[in-house]
């Protein structure tokens, strides 16, 4: 049974990959408080169990926590022990999916072709991840995009920042997963404060009057 993709503000997942659980907290909240209420904390992280668990605790109820990067139903495991989620993958794996759906998780598999796409909504994904969706480009998302179930959630994520919201934004996609745009290992909370700011401020500027789309 497919968990839905949740209602949030604004569809960005901030992508923290390579923060520490002694600057997680603080780098957290700047971008909880920025407007950016998904946060992704991806597995190959230092100790990135413990990040994830600090902000499940530490952040309002209505943050979305969760890892990126998960290949392992073990790691489902853990995830849901650390109090994840959110869980957001590069590949679609079927025991992944499986473990996600018993611990009734959000789930945002990683996919590029057709193919993926419908295997993954056949498995019960929430959303999907198109990555990385600058080597597919709005126009190859657009192509995919028109033969999935119309009320499909579509992301968009690798290589992609508030400078490309325009161009997604005309072909129906308004979720997107930031990454180094937002956040790179050693980068402050302030500076990722201001970051976080704008893509708000760009995604606001988009789809503010929209707020329905993929």
């Amino acid at each position: 049974m497919t968990v839905p993709f949740p209602t949030l503000r604004r569809r960005l997942v901030a992508i923290l990959r390579g923060v520490k659980p002694d600057e997680a907290l603080a780098i957290g909240a700047a971008v909880f408080e920025a407007g950016i209420e998904a946060i992704e904390v991806p597995l190959n992280s230092p100790d990135p169990f413990r990040s994830i668990k600090l902000l499940a605790k530490a952040l309002p109820a209505s943050a979305l926590v969760g890892a990126g990067t998960v290949l392992t139903a073990a790691q489902v495991d853990d995830l849901q022990r650390a109090g994840g989620k959110l869980l957001v993958s590069p590949n679609i794996d079927r025991a992944v999916m499986e473990r996600a759906a018993h611990h009734r998780m959000v789930t945002m598999p990683g996919v590029f072709t057709p193919t993926e796409a419908f295997l993954a909504l056949s498995l019960g994904a929430s959303a999907l991840k198109f990555f990385p969706a600058s080597a597919l480009g709005a126009k190859g998302v657009s192509a995919i995009k028109a033969v999935l179930p119309k009320e499909t959630v579509v992301g968009a994520v690798g290589g992609v920042s508030e400078k490309d919201f325009a161009d997604y934004g005309k072909i129906g996609v308004s979720t997107f997963g930031l990454g180094s745009s937002l956040y790179t290992p050693g980068l402050g909370a302030e500076a990722v404060a201001g970051r976080a700011a704008a893509a708000v401020a760009e995604w606001d500027a988009v789809f503010a009057t929209d707020r329905g789309n993929s």
